[in-house]
């Protein structure tokens, strides 16, 4: 298995916080640290890209493709109550767990080059039906950051319900340790499907997200991007499940939508 980073730039940081949302369940943690990165106009210094992701390219409108991949942007504080951040998003999870661990090890190892000790995950949490006031679910690596955390309206009393925290998400919290970093995941709770985006557990987890960053962003526009993002992560998503059917020995029907076409 293969994962490499590509660096286009190599920013100059100071203690960094470092924030992670990929997609999940309702795409909570890839829509907050999204919109988070395109309001304070972060600025993209690298790219990961793995075996362990599907294994194919997507192609757009204009003929060219598109590689699955894992992009870190910076951004760099504007006071002094402030702190430099790293946040990651990307197209996809690994689809086996050698894969989620070597691509954790990565991202870990990448990311203590530039001196960061403390991480901020993000995810949904599925609870089978939609919220009109969603909770934000914590956890940590590290009961001390708890009382760390205890005014930014986190729920650290829902361990006992989740159980487990399946993905990246989760194992950075989890290997973290053993690279001295502290950890907390934030869980929006959602309904619980993977494909529909969730923009009021999104907003509530951006919510935190301002006050643990001191940074203030217009979320009004949220909806209007969740919107533009939708296709994309529908195409990825279809594209995948289909990719995993074949994988399995479940071959679509030829002509369907759900059969996996390709040229190579």
């Amino acid at each position: 298995m293969t994962t490499k980073i590509y660096e286009t730039e190599k920013p100059k940081l100071k203690n960094p916080i470092f924030i992670e949302g990929l997609p999940g369940i309702g795409q909570v943690g890839r829509i907050s640290a999204g919109y988070l990165s395109e309001e304070l106009k972060a600025k993209k210094f690298s790219e990961l890209v793995s075996s362990s992701f599907m294994h194919y390219v997507l192609l757009h409108q204009s003929s060219s493709v598109h590689v699955l991949k894992n992009e870190f942007y910076y951004w760099k504080a504007k006071s002094n109550n402030q702190r430099d951040a790293i946040i990651l998003i990307g197209d996809c999870q690994p689809i086996d767990p050698s894969g989620h661990y070597e691509v954790t090890h990565e991202i870990l190892n990448y990311i203590k080059g530039f001196g960061v000790k403390d991480l901020i995950t993000l995810g949904g949490w599925g609870v089978g039906e939609a919220s009109k006031n969603p909770r934000v679910i914590g956890a940590t690596n590290n009961p001390d950051l708890v009382k760390k955390y205890n005014g930014y309206n986190i729920d650290f009393d829902a361990g006992s319900k989740i159980g487990t925290i399946v993905g990246i998400s989760g194992l950075l919290l989890g290997l973290g340790k053993y690279y001295g970093m502290n950890g907390i995941c934030l869980l929006g709770e959602t309904a619980g499907y993977p494909i529909l985006p969730d923009p009021r557990a999104a907003e509530e987890v951006l919510k935190i997200l301002m006050n643990i960053l001191k940074v203030k962003i217009d979320t009004t526009k949220l909806e209007k991007k969740i919107k533009e993002m939708e296709g994309f992560i529908k195409k990825v998503e279809d594209v995948q499940k289909s990719a995993l059917s074949q994988l399995i020995g479940q071959k679509p029907e030829k002509g369907s939508k759900d059969e996996l076409t390709y040229i190579g």
